[in-house]
């Protein structure tokens, strides 16, 4: 098998710690145990906020141009910002596919493509992803356990 991306879904590593998710510990955490991480990033009046539903936990733009991070969004002003920065980062809801702005094809939820990442937060199906190119899952360490990496 090819290397596969593995993402931890908001810094989760062995399933959803809602409390904990898209904070700055959580995420670093994830990053020192081997994987990337995607996380939700606002801005609101030139501040930048992680958070899923709403701006909760206040960083910097230091924070975000680290390269394991996969920043989704979740206002106009944070696609702005982050563009501007050159920070690896995407804009989605329902789309089947998007492009990060380094390029990279981001796919809907359980979306496969060739060369895409895949958002599927459940834990690893026994086959059926062995070529995948990448995956964003909140179970990271069970899918790397599953296949190998």
């Amino acid at each position: 098998m090819t290397h596969m991306i593995i993402i931890a879904h908001r810094g989760n590593l062995n399933g959803r710690i809602a409390e904990k998710e898209n904070t700055p510990k959580y995420i670093l955490d994830a990053i020192s145990a081997g994987f990337d991480a995607e996380i939700d990033v606002w801005c609101v009046d030139g501040k930048l906020h992680l958070g899923h539903d709403s701006p909760e936990h206040k960083i910097d733009m230091e924070f975000l141009k680290n390269p394991c991070l996969w920043c989704h969004a979740k206002n106009s002003e944070a696609l702005s910002v982050m563009l501007q920065n050159r920070v690896r980062c995407f804009w989605h809801e329902t789309d089947t596919y998007t492009l990060t702005s380094f390029g990279e094809v981001w796919c809907y939820l359980r979306v496969k493509h060739p060369i895409g990442i895949t958002v599927y937060p459940e834990l690893p199906p026994t086959s059926g992803w062995e070529n995948t190119y990448g995956i964003c899952t909140d179970y990271p360490v069970a899918w790397k356990e599953r296949f190998a990496l």
